[in-house]
């Protein structure tokens, strides 16, 4: 009884916060299960919802590790486009179109490291600094594409794309990508050593230096996630829609950032959980299909996103985190 005991204490301490967003992910769908139950009955939302999440998921992890380091990126928004124009362009072009993919990735990733070597070495805000990052490249987007669309139909006959995001008996194929990612991220961040130098940094940056571990390789590597997760998900986005739009991304900054939080990254770095992550994805997701489904305005979704941030970050609190 007693070894349970403290497993159970432990796996609670462990698990705290992760546990926390689904307790907010349960009651959000007991509010919209009793408000509009006949609503939730309709395969079609939660279908709408399962093609969103893997979107999310693949900003709000790599949000994560970068959170837990101590810095934030606010750019995310914008490579997201801009991965998504360079695949767009090299399509156009004639190039094969999984070539395409793998630039566009690594375009993402290139701009996070960019964005992470500004920050880090002329020891910038990184919330200023992002924020800069994210208006210079959609400007350049609003520019080099005369604020108009581009179509990529000619895609959908390649092999990779239902490989991407076809179906598999009538089930989204980039769900599953999503979950190989979230497993393949939960290993990164718990049990690999990028991971424990992640919270290390976001701990204690001089103490982890003292320790041996390069802070500034770090947190670039850490920006260079984002910025591939980024592009995913934007290139994901355009297969799906078979178009490139110079806005795409900026609806998400916010969504994503939300997530990250709700569940139960605290802002102050050195912690973090993969696992909640997922139940904020689906707190932001089903607040964000389910609102408009029970009949409600869309401003709404505002307000609500807004309040659970704020119990969210009083979770933090109560859980014992800790503040700078």
């Amino acid at each position: 009884m007693i070894i349970e005991n403290t497993y159970m204490k432990k796996f609670l301490h462990n698990n705290g916060r992760a546990l926390g967003s689904m307790g907010y992910f349960i009651l959000l769908m007991l509010v919209f299960l009793i408000g509009a139950p006949e609503v939730w009955l309709r395969p079609n939302l939660h279908q709408s919802v399962f093609v969103m999440m893997p979107t999310l998921l693949f900003m709000v992890i790599p949000l994560v590790f970068l959170v837990a380091s101590g810095e934030i990126d606010l750019s995310f928004a914008s490579t997201y486009a801009l991965a998504s124009y360079v695949f767009v362009l090299l399509i156009k072009a004639g190039l094969d179109p999984f070539l395409c993919f793998i630039v566009g990735v690594l375009t993402g990733g290139l701009v996070g490291a960019v964005v992470g070597a500004i920050i880090v070495f002329g020891r910038l805000s990184s919330l200023v600094a992002s924020l800069g990052v994210l208006f210079l490249i959609r400007g350049f987007l609003f520019v080099s594409t005369n604020s108009r669309s581009i179509t990529i139909m000619e895609v959908d006959t390649h092999w990779m794309y239902p490989l991407l995001v076809g179906k598999l008996y009538g089930f989204p194929v980039q769900v599953i990508w999503a979950a190989i990612f979230l497993i393949f991220c939960y290993y990164l961040f718990n049990k690999h050593v990028f991971g424990i130098h992640i919270q290390h940094v976001g701990d204690n940056y001089v103490s982890a230096s003292q320790m041996g571990i390069n802070v500034n390789a770090v947190k670039i590597k850490a920006f260079m996630f984002v910025g591939i997760g980024a592009a995913i998900a934007g290139i994901f986005t355009t297969l799906i829609t078979y178009t490139f739009f110079p806005t795409q991304g900026f609806g998400y900054l916010l969504l994503a950032l939300a997530a990250v939080f709700i569940g139960g990254t605290p802002y102050w770095g050195g912690l973090g959980t993969i696992i909640g992550a997922l139940f904020g994805v689906g707190v932001i997701a089903y607040m964000e299909i389910g609102v408009i489904a029970v009949g409600m305005s869309g401003t709404w979704r505002q307000f609500f996103n807004g309040l659970i941030i704020l119990l969210a970050l009083l979770g933090h609190r109560l859980h014992g985190d800790r503040v700078r």
